[in-house]
């Protein structure tokens, strides 16, 4: 089931499935900070207004703006009990 980053709250994890329509020049720096298909990460906490939220991807901790992490197609999971997430 594919669902928008606005719907994960921290504790969920996700995969990223691909990109939406959007500047190419971010889209390759989300590329590069390791956001390619297929690949988990963990919600880790929003800030209290919803902007930036900070995720767990690789091993590596990285705040998006929630502008910018819409950009992102994924398939959500809800896991707010499982904190062995790497």
């Amino acid at each position: 089931m594919e669902t928008r980053f606005s719907n994960l709250e921290p504790g969920d994890t996700g995969n990223v499935v691909g990109f939406t329509e959007g500047s190419a020049s971010y889209r390759s720096k989300l590329l590069a900070m390791g956001l390619v298909p297929g690949v988990p990460f963990h919600v880790v906490r929003k800030a209290p207004l919803g902007d930036p939220v900070e995720i767990r991807v690789n091993g590596f901790h990285l705040c998006l703006r929630r502008k910018e992490a819409e950009m992102l197609r994924l398939k959500g999971y809800l896991q707010t009990l499982d904190t062995s997430f790497p």
